[in-house]
């Protein structure tokens, strides 16, 4: 089994390969002066279960063509199986056609990454479950829950909790914690979103009166949606408001909107490196996925069952 990674989450990478007891392959990924990726791997791969692990987070275009340069030339090296592991699937949420004349971008990566030679996908916390069938390989989609419902039941299991889904479509991760946290209430804040990083909070559907609420995403981006179903909560008598995200995107004033408001703390995953930005506030904490992807790594490469991680 050989470990490769890009630039996009090098922290990541190299926790995975402390947890799993091996190197990460030695290659060089660099730029030439156009900006055009080039990529070198600099060991021997020919037969051997290679996994790339790259985020495509921000920049998304330059992380998505380095991981498919280097699948590429893991393909020409002749290795024997590639495993493209993303944390975060960039595009994820391009997973229809919102309107007419619009691209579903999801299907395409899906499409890329096929054609550049993967023969299998791994991730965490798609943004849609369907996505997986975008794919005509193999493909594993992990859930954090574990690791967050481990920090919840760890820091506040003495508090009133219960857990919310910040819209209708997020019901699923949030009834899937509140199981793991001893069948905790559930309670949806519906929204409006009147166009694309902006959101209206309507009402909250369900009692959160005097209740530590804990709000689960899977991906924050501007915040806006989070900070306003906090105060929305916080309004309905809640007694204290955090969050719980996969990927933590965190674009543009998005932790400068954290910190103004009412969440006592967003928690995110490393899934996304947001090391800067978690040591700039006092409201953000980062939960390692390492040893969640390593052992994923490791099943799949001794051929063994991935889901029963999730029992």
């Amino acid at each position: 089994m050989k470990l490769m990674s890009g630039n996009s989450n090098l922290p990541l990478v190299q926790a995975i390969a402390r947890y799993l007891e091996i190197p990460v392959t030695e290659a060089s990924v660099r730029r030439f002066a156009d900006e055009e990726i080039f990529v070198e791997i600099l060991e021997n791969v020919r037969g051997e279960d290679v996994f790339v692990v790259q985020s495509t987070s921000y920049p998304a275009n330059d992380n998505l063509m380095e991981l498919l340069i280097m699948i590429d030339a893991l393909k020409r090296a002749s290795a024997k199986r590639i495993t493209a592991v993303l944390p975060y699937f960039g595009y994820a949420r391009q997973d229809r056609k919102p309107g007419p004349r619009t691209p579903i971008s999801a299907k395409l990566v899906a499409n890329l990454l096929t054609t550049a030679g993967a023969n299998r996908v791994l991730s965490v916390d798609l943004h849609a479950g369907q996505i997986q069938g975008f794919f005509d390989i193999p493909t594993d989609n992990l859930y954090a829950a574990p690791v967050m419902s481990a920090d919840v039941q760890a820091r506040y299991a003495d508090r009133n909790i219960a857990v919310v889904s910040p819209d209708v479509g997020g019901v699923v991760r949030a009834r899937a914690l509140a199981k793991r946290i001893g069948n905790a209430p559930l309670a949806i804040v519906d929204k409006r979103r009147e166009k694309p990083g902006e959101s209206e909070v309507m009402n909250v559907i369900g009692d959160v009166s005097g209740r530590f609420c804990i709000l689960v995403d899977d991906i924050v981006d501007s915040a806006g949606t989070l900070c306003n179903a906090a105060a929305a909560l916080k309004e309905a008598g809640a007694e204290d408001v955090i969050a719980y995200c996969t990927h933590g995107v965190l674009s543009g004033a998005a932790v400068q909107r954290v910190e103004k408001s009412e969440l006592l703390e967003l928690v995110i995953t490393d899934s996304i490196a947001a090391y800067d930005a978690a040591a700039a506030s006092e409201k953000l904490r980062i939960l390692t996925v390492a040893p969640l992807l390593a052992e994923a790594i490791r099943r799949i490469a001794d051929e063994t069952s991935v889901s029963s991680l999730f029992d």
